[in-house]
């Protein structure tokens, strides 16, 4: 009997005796031989509908035109020139992938990697002469690499773009080198990330900073019991915060970007290459290589119809903002048994799993519940996540929580995707000190989650599944 089986198998039972104790029942040796065999382990990506996708409820006409017209300007394919059919013009000269919807597709566009990468066929698309990275993978998560350091040993941290325009059709006489990522490789000097899940950011963005601080002064006694900190400049003199208007940022896996035009923009930039309102300037200004006047993507200020007229950075965020969060599974007693174990461990001393938003402009955002399972805070996560990097106001092993939201349909787990396993990824969450690193602020609560039995553990699992 599989693993699988003998858990639908044992099913009801062992999950009642879970969450309701044993008293008064009667099982026999083998369902007790079964019981006592069991092992948990991540049940896999939630089968059944999306669960995501679609717009906010509430949203005004006009704003639901935004979403459609962003959704569209989100699925657009760029080319070099726009000579290709079907593409807009802008890509390069160095990317990562030559759409926003590529990237993010799982469950549905606004997801995260999708269960095939795009990046390995993009690289020879249209006779470009791409070496595809070692660690890009067909059945991998889309990832973008970072070097820690530069050749003279002086901090890096920056996007090194997988791909280059060089040898495609639509980008005659360019000659440009990939970056040496074997090198790279060997001498331990690249990081990765995977493209975060965008579903329900405009309810992010609209949490006011006080209900973040708030939530951050709350339960304070508990945490520093557990040994949590989280950093938020207004408290501690420390990140995550703006440098110039001191309030919090809050988007991308070290909470470096304040608002989602500026995450967008970035975005354009740095993984598909084209200039913008935001990002002007070519990331690299190889003559030969330099096809379109700049920036290449900006308010098209003739425009009769003022939503057409946007800039595609403008049109990217308000399909995010309008993106609806994604809706979890119904309760059942393992879901509402996990939801408890969860907190009982300290889980969501870090992943809160509500805030309220603000007195947003936009009515569908104002005064919701945003059920994010996150505290929005970075927190040092020790050497085993660490990834050498600094960015905005985070240190090498520090990083903001990620929402859970959504888990339940996501294929790759932490930041650079090296685990399909949820289970490996709660371990990894533990680390001990280090070099010039602490040790994890989660060591405590991944202890006390070791601690619990095989079937509560197995209840925590089918909890995270369900969002």
């Amino acid at each position: 009997m599989t693993h699988r089986r003998c858990i639908m198998k044992v099913g009801v039972t062992v999950l009642s005796i879970a969450a309701f104790g044993v008293t008064g029942v009667s099982l026999s040796d083998d369902v007790w031989s079964q019981v006592a065999r069991f092992a948990a382990s991540d049940p896999g990506v939630r089968p059944g509908p999306a669960s995501a996708g679609g717009m906010l409820p509430g949203l005004t006409p006009s704003e639901k035109r935004g979403f459609q017209v962003g959704l569209e300007a989100f699925g657009e394919v760029a080319s070099v020139q726009g000579t290709i059919r079907d593409t807009e013009a802008g890509l390069g000269p160095r990317f990562n992938l030559d759409s926003c919807a590529g990237c993010h597709t799982q469950p549905d566009i606004g997801g995260t990697s999708p269960v095939v990468n795009p990046q390995v066929e993009v690289a020879k698309k249209e006779g470009a002469n791409n070496e595809i990275p070692p660690f890009i993978k067909r059945d991998g998560p889309v990832r973008e690499a970072r070097f820690k350091n530069n050749t003279d040993g002086t901090p890096d941290g920056g996007v090194h773009a997988l791909f280059t325009i060089a040898g495609r059709n639509d980008a005659p006489g360019c000659f440009l080198q990939q970056p040496d990522f074997r090198t790279a490789i060997a001498r331990q000097n690249v990081v990765f990330r995977i493209p975060t899940p965008l579903f329900g950011l405009g309810l992010i963005e609209a949490i006011d900073d006080d209900a973040i601080l708030a939530n951050m002064r709350a339960n304070v006694a508990a945490k520093q019991s557990l040994g949590i900190g989280g950093r938020v400049n207004k408290m501690t003199g420390r990140p995550n915060t703006s440098g110039n208007d001191g309030t919090v940022t809050r988007f991308g896996w070290k909470a470096q970007n304040k608002s989602l035009e500026m995450f967008s923009g970035e975005a354009y930039n740095v993984e598909q290459g084209i200039t913008n309102d935001l990002f002007p300037q070519e990331r690299d200004e190889a003559p030969n290589c330099y096809f379109n006047t700049t920036p290449e993507s900006q308010t098209d200020l003739e425009a009769v119809d003022h939503l057409e007229g946007q800039s595609d950075v403008v049109k990217f965020a308000m399909f995010m903002r309008f993106l609806a969060p994604p809706r979890p599974a119904p309760d059942t007693d393992t879901i509402v048994r996990g939801r408890k174990l969860f907190a009982d461990v300290g889980c969501a001393m870090c992943h809160t799993p509500t805030m309220q938003t603000g007195r947003s402009s936009v009515g569908a955002l104002r005064g919701k519940d945003a059920n994010l399972f996150s505290d929005l805070a970075l927190h040092n996560m020790g050497p085993g996540l660490a990834d050498d990097v600094s960015q905005g106001n985070a240190g090498g092993d520090e990083f903001r929580t990620a929402p859970l939201w959504g888990l339940g349909k996501r294929i790759f787990f932490l930041h650079d995707g090296r685990t399909k396993d949820l289970l490996e990824a709660i371990q990894e969450h533990a680390s001990g000190g280090g070099g010039r690193y602490r040790p994890s602020e989660a060591n405590q609560v991944i202890g006390q989650f070791n601690r619990l039995n095989e079937i509560d553990k197995q209840h925590v699992l089918n909890f995270l599944r369900a969002l």
